[in-house]
């Protein structure tokens, strides 16, 4: 017994130690029984002074099932005492490994207690790993990514796809098939120097009049249905056939048509006809076209002569010139894709500009002209090497090539390296990519028979509120969150801002795993989505130690506190050494570092790991027994005995011994040495 309750107030039940407290290890944060009528209440301890306990009421244990909250609070005569390991392996999960768990870390509060995480529970949900620059995020992703492929019983069907912005994760997953040959990891850079990685490439043609509306920034809707007479018209004016002069006679000798029928004086329709065919011609169609009329005959341009009173007096003759190139049952629409680049996207984009009328009004040429400038900039710019493609394929054949390593494996691991291009050009490669990755998982055969996980580094860069969804009725990253669990794909966001993310992005994931977060408004934002999270918790979120984390959500039945092992080997994530740079005492790691060797071997049980403890204190017992049992097996459990107070009939003693106990008993984990 800790002691005697003596007031419960909301969820706080306040209880008048019967233990000497100056003898005992720290209770804090420790959970409690509260026991009655074969009824057990949970809670934990928020703070202690010399007399009292506070204790939060957390939740209950019915029929062996740990449930959250309470149906009904603890009476005065209730029995107060520590939990005992059965009850916690019920709230925090068995500390021994299984084929179905991952190994996350070890309990902040008792010692030597593996988390093990529900394969299931975690990774078929959206999940957020947040906190500051240096707090572990990196470190954590990487441990529990390693943890679960060192596993003999890896995931061999696994599809992950990290997007990395720092290119740190090289170095953690590049030899991690050394480790266990059936894993197979792949890195595709940015950096158009490498020279031993994959570059990057994305086709063209698979994005689509939405990709490519993100690929030239743009922002009206009214500019979308010129990048879809682009489209349209690219498989038909890249060819090399006979029947593609016909179409482009068909589109400027409509624009022309036009430009004579706007009701403009002639010398502007002359201009305006001059421009067109100065920059859009064919060999028949051309400002050089004969006109030949009873006893001689005319260019196009001769015709185009406009007199002193600004009068065309060969209209006529142009109308007709120009018309007898029309074709108006022409089928611009079944025709076989086609590969395609940048240069070939600008070319049929002149003609769709033409053919939406950008000379009939100033309005339609500064919002549709706009597009032919950006395009012009792609094309010269450093970026336009990622989408030299010239071999077609399909965005399933697409999607399967990035999952391919270059000795034909199937890759489990695929990493892009954005570390080489601006924020705004990552965040359109993230988003295509996942948009295929979304298309291909929507289109299985099988609803949900094969996983793709997106990992995405620095997530608040790149999943926003933006104009996505004004432009195209849907954010990708929305509609993951939203429908992805469903087809397979999910999501995970590691980010230090997660108030700058997409709400609904946001809104939708599942489980949690908060490092340091210090930032006012981050924190704000974590209590409101995650309004059953105490304000002991949040404040404790902000003082954690570097690579120990809070866990939330559906997984895990309480918030716990996990220390993180370091991943082996660990990302390029630590701080500039500025002393080392300074003084040139060793040179500062490269972008371009090689990979680690890791170990060998699958990290060894926590449970085998005794804990440290405090300099010249007795040691403490552990929560599983200090020879662990092999996995799989029932550790055999120590005798329960009585917790100590100080109640006028002690427990026995050995002879000669002194009669102080713990108020921790033999059977009950214990708290981690401070």
């Amino acid at each position: 017994m800790l002691g005697k309750i003596i007031e419960v107030r909301d969820e706080l039940v306040r209880v008048k130690m019967s233990i000497d407290i100056k003898m005992q290890p720290s209770l804090s944060n420790l959970h409690v029984i509260f026991e009655e009528d074969n009824k057990k209440i949970v809670g934990e301890i928020i703070s202690i002074d010399e007399e009292i306990l506070n204790i939060n009421i957390i939740g209950e244990i019915v029929d062996g099932r740990y449930l959250p909250g309470v149906q009904k609070k603890p009476s005065f005569k209730a029995k107060v005492r520590i939990i005992g390991l059965d009850e916690l392996t019920l709230i925090l999960g068995p500390s021994q490994k299984s084929d179905d768990t991952f190994y996350l870390g070890e309990s902040s509060i008792y010692n030597n207690y593996g988390i093990n995480v529900n394969i299931d529970g975690f990774f078929s949900n959206h999940f957020a790993i947040i906190g500051n620059s240096g707090s572990g995020k990196s470190c954590g992703a990487s441990s529990i990514i390693q943890n679960l492929f060192y596993k003999p019983t890896a995931p061999t069907a696994s599809n992950v796809f990290i997007f990395d912005a720092y290119g740190e994760y090289q170095t953690a997953f590049g030899n991690i098939s050394t480790v266990n040959p059936g894993i197979s990891y792949k890195n595709i850079t940015t950096n158009p120097k490498a020279t031993d990685e994959e570059q990057f490439k994305l086709p063209l043609w698979l994005l689509g009049t939405e990709g490519i509306a993100m690929l030239l920034n743009v922002e009206s809707p009214n500019q979308l249905p010129i990048i879809e007479k682009t489209l349209t018209l690219l498989p038909i004016l890249t060819r090399n056939d006979d029947n593609v002069q016909k179409y482009k006679n068909n589109i400027i000798a409509k624009c022309l048509r036009d430009i004579i029928l706007t009701g403009k004086s002639a010398s502007n329709i002359r201009n305006q006809i001059i421009s067109v065919l100065t920059y859009y011609n064919t060999s028949e169609l051309n400002l050089d076209l004969k006109i030949v009329e009873p006893g001689y005959t005319r260019t196009l341009k001769q015709c185009l002569y406009v007199s002193d009173n600004d009068t065309m007096q060969a209209i006529e003759k142009v109308v007709g010139a120009v018309s007898q190139f029309i074709i108006d049952d022409l089928d611009y629409a079944n025709w076989d894709p086609i590969a395609f680049d940048l240069e070939d996207f600008e070319h049929a984009l002149s003609f769709a500009l033409i053919s939406e009328g950008i000379l009939k009004s100033d309005k339609v040429y500064d919002y549709a002209n706009v597009l032919a400038v950006r395009t012009r900039s792609l094309i010269e710019g450093p970026y336009n090497t990622y989408f030299q493609c010239k071999e077609y394929m399909t965005e399933d054949q697409y999607i399967d090539k990035l999952m391919t390593t270059a000795d034909g494996k199937k890759a489990q691991l695929i990493n892009f390296n954005i570390n080489y291009v601006d924020d705004r050009f990552a965040k359109i490669l993230v988003k295509l990519i996942s948009k295929s990755l979304f298309n291909k998982a929507v289109n299985e055969p099988v609803r949900a028979s094969k996983a793709y996980h997106i990992l995405i580094e620095e997530a608040h860069r790149y999943v926003q509120n933006d104009i996505d969804t004004e432009l195209f009725g849907y954010n990708i990253f929305d509609r993951i969150a939203k429908e992805g669990r469903k087809y397979g794909i999910l999501l995970g966001f590691i980010t230090q801002r997660p108030s700058e993310l997409s709400e609904t992005a946001m809104s939708q994931c599942s489980n949690f795993l908060i490092f340091r977060t210090m930032h006012q408004r981050d924190v704000n934002y974590l209590e409101t989505m995650m309004p059953n999270v105490t304000k002991d918790t949040i404040n404790t979120i902000k003082t954690l130690q570097p690579g120990t984390c809070m866990t939330f959500g559906s997984t895990f039945k309480l918030p716990i506190s996990v220390k993180i092992p370091m991943p082996n080997p660990a990302p390029l994530s630590s701080n500039a050494k500025i002393t080392a740079v300074w003084y040139n005492k060793e040179s500062a790691p490269s972008q371009e570092q090689k990979p680690a060797e890791p170990a060998q071997q699958a990290p060894a049980s926590n449970a085998q790991t005794p804990s440290p403890q405090p300099d010249n204190s007795a040691p403490q017992q552990s929560a599983t027994p200090a020879s662990a049992p092999a996995e799989g097996s029932t550790p055999a459990q120590p005798a329960p005995q009585a917790p100590a107070s100080n109640a006028q009939t002690p427990s026995p003693q050995p002879a000669n011994s002194a009669p102080q106990q713990s108020a921790t008993p033999a059977s009950a984990p214990q708290p981690a040495a401070a």
